[in-house]
């Protein structure tokens, strides 16, 4: 059975200037919402700016109930058929040029240079990192944090994968790696969420083999069994995966040993000045022991000085990124430390 959220995965959530706000509850509403019918009161509507402040006199009025009540927009007299909670349906209408730019807005794909470091600093791969573009200046961190306050991380999650595979088939060569960013939380069931994923690797002729998808940072790893179960999906369809960050937070050597990606990523923490810090080096050891061992390809990421790649170069690290190599930047603008 597909998770219930599976509703918020693509669906668009539309908001009319001038309407209807339906709700639905077991209990009387206070006025103005009038009776609809069975459970369901209704309140007309002429802005938006008029829905945001019936929505906050409404939370005002019913307190903590405010969170357990569903409701939803119509732009008839006819009950929504999707519904929601009302601190999330108020939460969208005060966010509401965010979850504009989230569904409909122009994204784009920034790359950022991977080189081998044990061949001559050769471009192995790009790793695409979401912005936004037209007149919007919203950074990826806003962006990730309303859409995870209004329950639409799946939507932004979805479209951020569709952009990277897209830049992918404009932009870089075959044969060339892209790494690409996921949430687990919001993949409910690997065989259903990521079937549009593939879709698109299809649909553009794209190499399986040359897409990395990377647990990112900011998520928490809460299940391991079914992250496991979505790592394994990828590996199915001939992709590879990625452990992003590891030593920061949830990402253990432990997590590392059970995951056992094709690929692990160092913590910038841990790449900071490694050429003179010893506790940095015997980490940096530990993580190529396990990696040698289970034959997983190490990346140090955060790298901004020479001192830094020379020395992850000496102890065998395979790749490296940071903004010493080569910064985030539009395909068609990217430089490449060393000019290869």
């Amino acid at each position: 059975m597909l998770n219930h959220k599976c509703v918020e995965c693509g669906v668009s959530f539309y908001m009319g200037h001038q309407g209807y706000l339906f709700v639905k509850t077991l209990s009387p509403l206070p006025h103005p919402l009038e009776k609809h019918n069975g459970q369901w009161y209704y309140l007309p509507y002429e802005s938006l700016e008029e829905l945001e402040k019936s929505l906050l006199q409404l939370q005002q009025e019913l307190g903590d109930l405010f969170e357990h009540i569903k409701g939803g927009l119509s732009t008839t007299e006819e009950r929504p058929y999707i519904t929601f909670p009302l601190n999330l349906l108020l939460m969208r209408i005060v966010q509401r040029d965010v979850v504009n730019v989230i569904q409909n807005g122009e994204l784009m794909s920034f790359i950022q240079p991977i080189i081998s470091l044990q061949k001559n600093d050769e471009l192995y791969g790009y790793e695409s990192l979401l912005r936004t573009g037209g007149n919007h200046s919203i950074t990826p961190g806003q962006l990730f944090s309303t859409a995870e306050k209004t329950g639409m991380l799946s939507l932004l999650d979805q479209r951020a994968r569709e952009v990277a595979i897209q830049a992918r088939k404009n932009f870089i060569q075959p044969g060339v790696k892209s790494f690409i960013n996921f949430l687990p939380s919001t993949i409910y069931n690997p065989d259903f969420c990521l079937q549009h994923t593939f879709h698109l690797v299809t649909q553009y002729n794209i190499d399986p083999a040359d897409l990395v998808f990377e647990v990112v940072e900011t998520e928490k790893i809460e299940d391991i069994n079914h992250l496991k179960n979505i790592l394994y999906t990828y590996k199915r369809e001939g992709m590879k995966v990625a452990l992003d960050d590891v030593g920061a937070g949830f990402s253990t050597l432990e997590t590392l040993k059970m995951l056992q990606p094709d690929y692990v990523k160092i913590d910038r923490h841990y790449v900071d000045h490694c050429d003179q810090i010893s506790e940095k080096q015997s980490f940096l050891a530990q993580v190529m022991g396990i990696a040698k061992d289970l034959g997983i390809i190490v990346l140090a990421e955060g790298i901004e000085r020479k001192e830094e790649l020379e020395y992850c170069r000496e102890i065998g690290i395979d790749l490296a990124q940071g903004y010493y190599i080569g910064k985030p930047a539009l395909p068609s603008n990217i430089f490449i430390y060393g000019g290869k």
